[in-house]
C-alpha cells in the first residue's frame, strides 16, 4: 500500500510537470479553461477503458481488443439508432449486453479453454476491426443532434456542478478519515492526524479547483460524470467486496487462491465480462463525442488504456493496481496527447515519446519489485 501511495504522489507530480511544460510550449493556451474541458472529455474514454483494464491486468491477464472493440460497439450503437431507428435506451442496453457477451466469450476461452489471453484478445483485435468494416460498409455514420450525441458532448449546469462538488467533498473526506482510523487508530496527532488533515485538505482543493475550472467554461462534461461514477463504483468493488479481493488474490497467486477455495475460472470470466461492459460504455461515449462512427474508430485506444494502468501502478505480472491510479494514468496519457498536438509536434515524435513513457513506467515497476 505504501508503494501505491508513493506511485500516486509521483504521478501527480508527473502530471503537474507535463502541464507546466506544455503550458510553456503553447504560450499558456494549454491551461485555458476551454482546453482543460476538452482534455477531460478526451481522457474520459481512455479512463473508462482503463477502469476495466486494470481489473484484467490485476488478474494477471491482458486485453488487446478493447480499442477496436469500443469502436465496433460504438458503430453498432450508431447503426441501431440511426439506420434501424431504435430508441436511445434500447440502443444503450443492447450495446452493453453485446459488450458483456463479447467479454464472456473471451473470458470463457481464457478461463475454461486455457488459451492465453494475449492470443484470444489479439484475435479479437483483428476480428472486431473486420466486423466494424463490414457493419459500416466502410462508411462514416453521422449521429443526429439528439440525446445519443449528447452523451459525449453535453455539459451539466453550474448549479449541478457545485452540488457534485459538495458530494465529492463529503465522500472523499469521510473515506480518507476512515482510512486513517483503520491504519493508525492509536497514533499520536503529530504522527497520523496532521498528515491525514493535510491529505484531506489537498484532495478538497483539487476537487474545488476542478469544479471551478469546468464551471468557468460550460460546466462538467457528461462523459467526465460517467467516468467518475464508474470509477467510484469500481473503486468500491475492488477494495470493499469479495469479488475485488478475489481478483487481487487470483492475480497474485492463482494456485494459492484455488487452494483457498476461490473459483479462479469464474473470477476470470467475470473480469472479462466486466471489461466488455465498460468497453461498450466507452464505445458509446467515443462515438457520441466524435459525433460519428468511422471504420477506424478506437484505433490504438488499447495501448493508451494499458499504458494508463501501468503508469497508474498496475503490475503486468498481476496482483497489483488501483482504479484511481488507472484514471490518473489516463489523464497523464491524454495530457501528453493533447499537449503534443497543441504544440504541433510531429506525429512520429508523439509515438516515440509515448513509447518511451510506457517503457519507463514498466521499468520503474520492475525496479520497485526488485527493491
Amino acid at each position: 500500500m505504501k508503494h501505491l501511495n508513493l506511485r500516486m504522489y509521483a504521478m501527480v507530480i508527473a502530471l503537474v510537470c507535463v502541464w507546466v511544460i506544455f503550458t510553456w510550449l503553447t504560450g499558456g493556451t494549454f491551461l485555458s479553461t476551454r482546453n482543460l474541458s476538452n482534455l477531460s472529455r478526451q481522457a474520459a474514454v481512455t479512463a473508462i477503458l482503463a477502469v476495466g483494464m486494470v481489473l484484467v491486468i490485476v488478474s494477471a491477464n491482458i486485453d488487446l481488443s478493447v480499442g477496436y472493440g469500443a469502436g465496433l460497439l460504438g458503430a453498432i450503437a450508431a447503426i441501431l439508432h440511426v439506420w434501424w431507428g431504435q430508441p436511445i435506451v434500447v440502443t444503450l442496453l443492447a450495446v452493453i449486453c453485446i459488450g458483456m457477451l463479447i467479454g464472456l466469450i473471451q473470458g470463457y476461452l481464457v478461463a475454461y479453454q486455457r488459451i492465453p489471453a494475449f492470443i484470444v484478445t489479439l484475435g479479437g483485435f483483428l476480428a472486431y476491426r473486420g466486423l466494424m468494416l463490414a457493419f459500416t460498409k466502410g462508411e462514416t455514420i453521422l449521429l443526429p443532434d439528439n440525446w445519443l450525441k449528447a452523451v459525449g458532448n453535453a455539459y451539466l449546469p453550474a448549479t449541478m456542478g457545485w452540488g457534485i462538488m459538495l458530494v465529492g467533498l463529503g465522500v472523499s473526506g469521510y473515506a480518507l478519515y476512515q482510512q486513517n482510523r483503520q491504519r493508525a487508530p492509536h497514533a499520536s496527532i503529530l504522527a497520523a492526524r496532521l498528515p491525514a488533515v493535510l491529505k484531506i485538505g489537498v484532495t478538497w482543493c483539487c476537487i474545488v479547483a476542478f469544479i471551478a475550472v469546468m464551471n468557468s467554461h460550460k460546466g462538467i462534461p457528461l462523459p467526465v460524470c460517467i467516468l467518475f461514477a464508474l470509477a467510484f463504483v469500481f473503486h468500491f468493488i475492488a477494495n470493499h467486496t469479495r469479488f475485488g479481493r478475489y481478483v487481487y488474490a487470483v492475480g497474485g497467486n492463482a494456485e494459492a487462491a484455488y487452494l483457498s477455495g476461490v473459483n479462479v475460472r469464474g473470477i476470470t470470466l467475470r473480469v472479462f465480462a466486466t471489461m466488455g461492459a465498460l468497453m461498450a460504455i466507452a464505445g458509446v461515449v467515443l462515438t457520441a463525442r466524435v459525433g460519428s462512427a468511422s471504420p477506424e474508430a478506437g484505433r490504438l485506444l488499447e495501448l493508451d488504456a494499458i499504458a494508463a494502468c501501468v503508469i497508474g501502478g498496475a503490475s503486468l505480472m498481476g496482483g497489483r493496481g488501483s482504479i484511481l491510479g488507472a484514471v490518473l494514468g489516463a489523464f497523464v496519457m491524454e495530457s501528453l496527447n493533447n499537449g503534443m498536438s497543441m504544440a504541433n509536434m510531429d506525429a512520429s515524435w508523439q509515438d516515440i515519446i509515448k513509447g518511451v513513457v510506457l517503457v519507463a513506467a514498466v521499468g520503474f515497476d520492475m525496479a520497485s519489485r526488485r527493491r
